[in-house]
């Protein structure tokens, strides 16, 4: 049995501010393991995403009690039977969508589509099985197989990626989730290559990612959309040409600023009006990608007849199309190498402690990416 601080999440609220409400408690939680196929981890940094804000006000359902977190790095603390690819000391990010290797999705090469994975996720288990934590004798269940808001994290040998020990722990935490659901939705999901224009509706951290995405893969513009001043200032100093209010005429300037509308538009913002504006700033023929994952309560019209005689093609990113074993070292090289300046994506760094404060600031949107330390 293994013991450590974490933030537990008993019930969902919507109660603000979070720095009065105090959502997540910190308290010292048990574990088991790790048994076969299974890795002890040191968490070193942890990352909120706007995704562990819809845990905290219940927009996205999950059993509960729960241990928040799903983009950090970490230390290989101890390893469980049969372990093969990681060892005590390695340096690793952890992934959200565990993969089993042996379903028809990890088979074609699709890891983050892996339904064995997801279904775990779900159940708030690991692949391995679980959950395998516990506070005062009570169950905790997980969070995406991760539960990376703690001092340690118990997770499947399938939720972890070795990189480089040269990698800074808080930079390494973004590579779980804000750089492939951001630059691997633009290079992966929408396939935009040199001289195309690209849109991109919500600048949050995905969104950020997903301007600094758009620069390697050579767009000839990039128009930001967002409602709020300050992000969009952000938007132009991350590389983007233009960047304008995410008002209810964005799609039209979009539109006539570019002739017609843009190559592929991102929603990176999670809500619907970001999509419609994304999916109507889409030229005839273009690309539209959604990848903030809209409440699942929200509910869509489209008009079919203008969809198939404009034949735009919409896709979902799910982790932006990444095989993360594959994807986060060329991410990580391209950092290394200068090229791509996610470290820009940190607006804010505090102790595991704040974690409400850190709520808050997500929610009050003012923040991209904030490290957690334990």
């Amino acid at each position: 049995m293994i013991s450590f601080r974490a933030a537990v999440l008993d019930t969902c609220t919507t109660d603000r501010p979070f720095t009065n409400s105090l959502p997540l408690k910190i308290g010292t939680v048990d574990a088991d393991g790790p048994i076969a196929q299974e890795v002890l981890v040191r968490i070193t940094a942890a990352s909120l995403c706007r995704s562990d804000l819809s845990v905290i006000t219940g927009v996205r359902p999950w059993p509960m009690p729960i241990v928040p977190g799903h983009e950090a790095s970490g230390v290989v603390e101890d390893i469980g039977a049969d372990v093969t690819g990681f060892n005590p000391g390695d340096r690793v990010v952890l992934v959200y969508q565990p993969h089993c290797g042996a379903c028809p999705c990890c088979i074609a090469g699709d890891a983050h589509l892996c339904a064995p994975g997801l279904a775990a996720n779900r159940a708030g288990k690991l692949l391995t099985g679980g959950p395998r934590l516990s506070l005062n004798g009570d169950t905790l269940h997980h969070h995406m197989g991760l539960s990376a808001f703690a001092e340690m994290a118990v997770v499947s040998e399938h939720s972890l990626v070795k990189v480089d020990r040269s990698l800074p722990p808080d930079i390494a935490a973004l590579f779980g989730c804000a750089v492939m659901c951001g630059a691997g939705s633009v290079i992966n999901s929408g396939e935009v290559t040199a001289g195309e224009t690209v849109a991109i509706a919500g600048i949050g951290g995905v969104g950020a990612s997903a301007i600094l995405g758009a620069r390697l893969a050579g767009a000839g513009r990039i128009i930001a959309v967002d409602p709020d001043a300050e992000k969009r200032e952000i938007a132009l100093s991350l590389g983007a040409t233009d960047a304008i209010d995410g008002g209810a005429d964005a799609a039209g300037e979009i539109v006539e600023m570019t002739g017609g509308g843009v190559d592929c538009a991102l929603e990176t913002a999670g809500i619907l009006g970001a999509f419609e504006t994304a999916y109507a700033s889409t030229k005839r023929g273009g690309r539209v990608v959604t990848a903030g994952l809209v409440s699942p309560s929200t509910p869509f019209a489209l008009d079919i007849a203008a969809h198939v005689t404009s034949a735009k093609t919409i896709r979902g990113s799910y982790m932006g199309n990444c095989n993360p074993a594959i994807d986060i070292p060329k991410f990580v090289g391209l950092y290394l190498a200068g090229r791509f300046p996610v470290d820009r994506l940190i607006t804010h760094r505090m102790p595991l402690a704040d974690v409400n404060t850190a709520l808050e600031n997500m929610a009050a949107s003012k923040a991209l990416r904030q490290i957690l330390t334990p």
